[in-house]
């Protein structure tokens, strides 16, 4: 049985996982009054939670006298002595026939100690209720030997603990060299391990809130010695190779940021499956135009095709076909794909690669206009004057079956050398370039020049340039006219419809266009006076197109307002109910913010990689044209590069002010792409 507590006990107490001794000095009620080792005031504790060390007889020491607890955690326990001790009760408790064997606590520190002083029984005390696989204390606050089978378990546990202890060791000094980690490194590390990592990678991007309120990782954090901070994590990703040290922040938590979810891809699967019945229903709404030599013309990376033209005799006229992919035909509105795809308003396309509108294993598939295979489209047939004005439209959902998918570069050969057995190209660039005369006739401007952009292929970018071509200039052409004949058919049908507009801008007298050079010095001066394009449900004059009335229809897999233009248009062929102005201008509201933010994104990914781009060339010179000053108090000014063909922001270092194409030599001055910073000087 338990003895009685007396004032004047040395007694134990392990509540907390803290073991203490103390001075029993008096009773209130229930709890006793005990001078802790170390404290400097008395408190009270609750008599269960008291165990006694050794009695008052026993004990001839004060309050002042109790051992502190530096030296009792110091002090040393012969090992011999326990483990001798643990054997004679672990035998003598295998040997009775009894329930196990156990003893009070001043009954186990004779038998294990051959002192009483009060040091010792202190220290027995931490060791007992310590990480010792020799004793159990049991609630009764009596002590039994474990059987041998349990310290054999415990020692076995605990040395496979320690070789986890030291292998984590090597891992977490693994993490800490500063260098990247090789495939090998890193499948040697646990998976549990793994997994912190791979959720430090996700909150990198995330709030400074969600890093901090993810205990493992902050954990992880700190035995590594990285500071607590996105920052801090972002910079030691980099250092591991985990991350890229070019990420667009714009990019980061938006849509385009994120995987499409197993909703809209199931939806886009099982339109896939769906597509062949679909292609062979009777739809008597739709033409089959199959017959006509339909052309696809692209860039040879393209995957979502969403246009072709064709070329049509009959009866003397030629009749100019364009056909348009019509998703319309397998997405319904509202759907958890046309959601989607609302939600994202367009297809972002960026340096390494296009964040697509749809998903591309449906965009890429049966909606495009693929070779060899029968796609539903919207297309438009027109007959043009000989000036290059509209003489005849129709207007129809059909069946395509395009023969050829041509590169630009294909296009232009045939175009040039005019094949008589494939001379459509040809005829059909010849028609639209008067169309294209037409509108300059009726105020359209002449703006084209040659273009660079940078392209993105482990981690290193490309600068390619593309100049204007005889097919991009019929492909350009052919979806202003698409555009244009669409915007008609809104106006002859009261139908509302995306019109996008510009109103009419001052521009520059001919004398002075005269004196500026013709191309990027003359076009920037131009571009320079334009207002911005507007996007309303009614037909407003296009200044720089030189149309009374404009509709983006061209590319509806890829721009969610084509998408809302070609669902107006069908629903009036075959006589259902539009969207009302009010209801489409809901739509195109919602549209504005992804939009803005879809441009905001493409001119941070272009300016990140010219950085990148600078810093490999820092130390080299280019010939550059004075466009016109930015902030002349602080000599900045826009320079256009000819053999980068793109205009830039630049510091300028002249004598005289510089008139629009005067010769400069532009280099880096300073550029640091982490720190998103770049600066260039001319003189």
């Amino acid at each position: 049985m338990r003895p009685p507590l007396q004032p004047g006990d040395l007694v134990g107490i392990a509540s907390k996982g803290q073991p203490q001794i103390g001075l029993l000095i008096s009773f209130k009620g229930s709890r006793a009054i005990v001078r802790l080792s170390g404290a400097q005031r008395e408190q009270l504790i609750a008599c269960r939670e008291l165990t006694i060390l050794q009695k008052r007889p026993l004990l001839a020491i004060s309050e002042n006298h109790l051992p502190n607890n530096k030296d009792i955690r110091s002090h040393t326990l012969a090992g011999r002595d326990l483990i001798a001790g643990w054997r004679i009760l672990a035998y003598e408790t295998r040997t009775s026939k009894k329930t196990a064997l156990a003893l009070t606590f001043p009954d186990l520190a004779d038998l294990l100690l051959s002192s009483d002083d009060p040091l010792h029984i202190g220290a027995l005390w931490l060791w007992l209720n310590g990480d010792q696989p020799l004793f159990r204390r049991r609630r009764d606050q009596m002590v039994e030997a474990r059987t041998p089978k349990d310290v054999q378990q415990i020692r076995l546990v605990r040395r496979n603990q320690k070789r986890r202890n030291k292998q984590r060791l090597g891992h977490i000094a693994l993490l800490k060299q500063q260098s990247t980690l090789s495939t090998r490194q890193w499948n040697s590390l646990p998976s549990s391990l793994q997994k912190i990592l791979q959720r430090l990678i996700y909150l990198a991007d995330c709030t400074e809130h969600e890093l901090l309120a993810d205990r493992e990782a902050v954990d992880l954090l700190n035995e590594i010695e990285v500071g607590i901070s996105s920052k801090h994590l972002v910079h030691w990703l980099i250092e591991k190779g985990w991350r890229s040290p070019h990420i667009l922040k714009g990019l980061q938590g938006t849509i385009w940021s994120k995987q499409f979810n197993n909703e809209v891809q199931a939806q886009a699967e099982q339109l896939i499956c769906e597509h062949r019945d679909l292609i062979c229903s009777n739809n008597t709404q739709r033409q089959d135009l199959t017959n006509l030599k339909a052309y696809t013309l692209d860039d040879a990376k393209t995957q979502e095709v969403d246009d072709a033209i064709s070329l049509e005799i009959k009866q003397g006229k030629s009749w100019i076909w364009i056909h348009i992919a019509d998703p319309a035909f397998l997405i319904n509105i509202n759907s958890p794909l046309d959601n989607e795809a609302k939600n994202r308003a367009t297809s972002l396309y960026l340096s390494d690669g296009v964040r697509p509108m749809i998903p591309l294993c449906l965009a890429k598939d049966v909606l495009s206009l693929r070779a060899g295979s029968k796609c539903a489209t919207l297309s438009v047939a027109v007959v043009l004057e000989d000036e290059g004005s509209i003489a005849e439209v129709r207007i129809v959902r059909g069946w395509i079956s395009p023969r050829y998918r041509l590169t630009y570069e294909d296009g232009d050969e045939l175009i040039e050398l005019e094949p008589p057995e494939d001379e459509d190209l040809a005829i059909l660039a010849k028609l639209l370039k008067s169309r294209q005369k037409w509108r300059q006739r009726q105020g359209a401007l002449q703006l084209e020049q040659a273009e660079g952009r940078f392209y993105v292929e482990n981690e290193q970018p490309d600068l390619r340039i593309v100049e204007p071509s005889p097919s991009r200039q019929l492909i350009s052409e052919a979806m202003i006219l698409m555009g244009a004949v669409i915007a008609d058919f809104g106006k002859q049908h009261d139908l509302p419809l995306p019109y996008r507009s510009q109103a009419p801008s001052e521009l520059p007298t001919t004398s002075e266009l005269n004196q500026l050079t013709f191309g990027p010095i003359r076009n920037s001066a131009i571009k320079r006076c334009l207002s911005r394009g507007v996007l309303g449900t009614r037909p407003m004059p296009h200044f720089s197109l030189g149309l009374s009335a404009y509709v983006q229809a061209s590319s509806p897999i890829r721009r969610y307002s084509d998408l809302l233009a070609h669902r107006q248009v069908v629903a009036q062929l075959e006589q259902q109910q539009p969207l009302s102005e009010h209801c489409l201008m809901q739509y195109l509201d919602a549209l504005n913010t992804p939009l803005k933010q879809a441009q905001q994104i493409t001119r941070e990914d272009q300016y990140l990689w010219q950085q990148v781009w600078f810093m490999n060339h820092r130390d080299q010179y280019w010939p550059a044209y004075f466009l016109r000053w930015l902030k002349h108090q602080d000599q900045l000014a826009l320079v256009h590069v000819e053999q980068m063909a793109m205009d830039f922001v630049c510091m300028i270092k002249v004598q005289r002010d510089p008139l629009p194409g005067h010769p400069l030599t532009m280099t880096v001055l300073s550029v640091d792409p982490t720190n998103n910073q770049l600066q260039l000087i001319a003189k």
